[in-house]
């Protein structure tokens, strides 16, 4: 799989029980966020509790099933994932992005599973448990025709400084939606156009929902359309753009020049 302006993702042979793995940890973590969420009040208390737990939950099921990968996840302490040198198989979760949405009784939250290999997102799985769906590399959503009025997934608290320009540029719209897994996953299902993050985010915020996006022919890269690689020692991942692969083009170009800044929201 490839991160960059190319849709194009080579992926390893014989990774069908990933993907398929990849899917159902997704959807039990999701299973048991909402049953957490029924019997307990909203809150900050909810969200602390549905990160622990869902953490718990993967973390055991990858250990179980594939004993000698790494994993790194939000979860854990800094560097205990850090990667080998030489990259191999990593394992990326989010148990549960979204924290703030997912305590607040919304529907705009995700549970991310992914698989990289040397740094390439190659298997992934984004379950949406508020809204019964999981979209995975198994079964890659086929790419839609975009709207004639690009849409751009946009925070719903706080957008970023350059948007407004940005949406002048392309003469879109935006729609605010909660979680970066949400986001992406609105743009893979056909509900929004683009998805662009200039703010700085963690490899788990997007290694999974990146793998699907390219796997259903969607564009991912770098907001300079330089490609997208994780597993690296250090986490952070300052920008990323994804998108209808029509529109990669005119959106990398509307970027170019912009001012982005390290405060902007995911």
């Amino acid at each position: 799989m490839s991160g960059g302006t190319s849709a194009e993702h080579s992926v390893p042979d014989g990774l069908a029980t990933e993907h398929q793995a990849a899917a159902e940890f997704a959807h039990r973590a999701g299973e048991v966020l909402l049953e957490l969420r029924t019997r307990s009040s909203p809150g900050k208390a909810l969200g602390q509790a549905g990160d622990r737990l869902s953490h718990d939950l993967l973390i055991q099921a990858i250990a179980d099933l594939f004993p000698a990968d790494r994993v790194r996840s939000e979860e854990e302490a800094p560097g205990a994932e850090a990667p080998e040198p030489g990259g191999g198989r990593l394992w990326i979760v989010d148990p549960l992005d979204g924290t703030r949405e997912y305590s607040e009784g919304r529907d705009d939250w995700a549970v991310h599973v992914a698989l990289t290999f040397d740094g390439e997102p190659s298997v992934g799985a984004v379950a949406l448990p508020a809204l019964d769906v999981v979209i995975d590399t198994a079964r890659p959503v086929p790419l839609t025709s975009p709207a004639a009025v690009p849409r751009i997934l946009v925070s719903r608290t706080r957008p970023p400084q350059f948007m407004a320009a940005l949406v002048e540029r392309l003469g879109a719209t935006t729609v605010p939606m909660g979680s970066a897994g949400a986001k992406i996953a609105a743009v893979i299902r056909g509900q929004g156009e683009i998805y662009v993050h200039a703010g700085g985010q963690y490899e788990w915020d997007s290694a999974a929902p990146v793998a699907v996006a390219l796997a259903s022919g969607l564009h991912a890269s770098r907001i300079d359309g330089s490609p997208l690689r994780y597993g690296r020692p250090n986490p952070w991942l300052p920008d990323i753009l994804v998108c209808h692969r029509s529109l990669a083009e005119p959106t990398l170009a509307a970027l170019d020049g912009l001012i982005v800044t390290e405060g902007d929201a995911s």
